[in-house]
C-alpha cells in the first residue's frame, strides 16, 4: 500500500478508537461486537419503567406520576434511537 493509504487507515483507526473504544478493542482482538449504535440493552429498563409509571399514573389519576412516566418514555425513546438523532459527519470522497 502507498504511504497515503497507510496514513488514511491510521486516521480511521484513531477515529474509531476515539468514537467507540470497546468496539475497536474487540475488533483488534478478532472478536467483533456490535458498534455502539446497535447496543440498546440499557434502554429497555427505561421502557419498562416508563410503561409501569404511565400505567400507574393513569390508574391512580396522578398527574405528577403520569408526567414522570411520559418523561421516562422520552428518555427511553432517546436512548433507543440515538443513532438517528446524532448529526453524521460527511464522508470524504
Amino acid at each position: 500500500m502507498a504511504y497515503v493509504d497507510d496514513e488514511r487507515i491510521a486516521e480511521l483507526e484513531a477515529r474509531l478508537l476515539h468514537d467507540d473504544p470497546r468496539f475497536a478493542r474487540a475488533l483488534a482482538a478478532g472478536r467483533p461486537r456490535p458498534p455502539r449504535e446497535y447496543r440498546r440493552g440499557r434502554a429497555w429498563p427505561f421502557v419498562v419503567c416508563a410503561g409501569l409509571v404511565v400505567s400507574l399514573g393513569t390508574a391512580l389519576v396522578g398527574g405528577l406520576l403520569l408526567a414522570s412516566g411520559v418523561v421516562l418514555a422520552g428518555i427511553a425513546a432517546y436512548r433507543i434511537d440515538t443513532g438517528r438523532l446524532r448529526h453524521r459527519r460527511p464522508t470524504a470522497p
